[in-house]
């Protein structure tokens, strides 16, 4: 007898986070997935070498008609959709006073005003396959800020508030909305070798792999929201209890820079750090 299936949208899926949870939700029972990121040759590769069915739709989300487009490819060959991953997303490194609204405006953009414009597209089929699930990979970032970082950050904030208040708004539907917020997470293009060189930070480092068991727990598993590595919670926990401590210390700087690409292939962000 086949398995119920079970259909997911991962965007920013062509490499780090949002490969490994491809890979991870190819595990599940009756797994049916699409992939969404620009690069179409990765995503070919990738969606071969799953053993499990799986299309994918190369475009750039920030374009007018990418959410429809992913739409139609779910409506279209598979009727209904069990889980939306919005994963994709960057970061462009500079302070305010240097960046300014432009900086600011093309982070948003792909942060937070693309994973709307996607939800938008997509809810009316959640609804209609409900129980179903949201799952928004926000970041540390998004709890906390740094100089720097404040156009990251603020997007990150966004979509973290937001997420809240989609998930009060859409669980009499059978929607459930969860949060992810990494950390610093290993990939291939930020390794992260001198943080986990240093038995002081090696804890700080976590994989693409840890991040996408949290999207489970958090998307299908109905968690609220999940921190990768657990222990940046207390980074949070401490901005809110003793903000002015807080402020002092990270007055004080550090090596690590807490700005990330969420996404696979989103322009490369002037950084030299990568926490989500």
């Amino acid at each position: 007898m086949n398995a119920q299936p079970f259909v997911a949208v991962v965007t920013g899926a062509s490499s780090g986070i949002g490969e490994a949870t491809v890979r991870r939700l190819a595990r599940e029972p009756g797994a049916r997935l699409v992939l969404v990121a620009r690069r179409e040759d990765r995503l070919r590769a990738l969606a071969e070498s799953l053993g499990v069915p799986a299309g994918f739709v190369a475009a750039d989300l920030t374009s007018e008609g990418a959410p429809d487009e992913v739409l139609r490819h779910v409506r279209d060959t598979h009727g209904r959709l069990d889980l939306l991953v919005n994963n994709a997303g960057a970061g462009w490194r500079a302070r305010f006073a240097d960046g300014g609204h432009a900086n600011v405006s093309q982070t948003m953009e792909l942060n937070f005003d693309a994973q709307v414009r996607l939800t938008e597209a997509l809810l009316p089929l959640l609804r209609e396959s409900a129980p179903s699930s949201i799952v928004n990979v926000s970041s540390v970032s998004g709890r906390v800020a740094r100089a720097g970082s404040g156009a990251y950050s603020a997007s990150k904030f966004a979509l973290a508030g937001w997420s809240e208040s989609l998930y009060l708004e859409e669980r009499a539907n059978g929607v459930h909305v969860g949060l992810v917020l990494p950390g610093f997470i290993a990939t291939e293009g930020f390794p992260a070798a001198e943080l986990k060189a240093r038995l002081a930070t090696r804890w700080m480092v976590s994989r693409p792999e840890r991040v996408a068991d949290a999207i489970v727990d958090a998307g299908p598993g109905g968690k609220a929201e999940r921190y990768v590595p657990r222990p940046y919670f207390l980074a949070t926990l401490s901005r809110v209890l003793t903000p002015a401590l807080y402020r002092r210390v990270m007055s004080g700087g550090s090596a690590a820079v807490m700005t990330t690409r969420t996404g696979s292939d989103a322009p490369e962000p002037q950084q030299a750090g990568k926490p989500k």
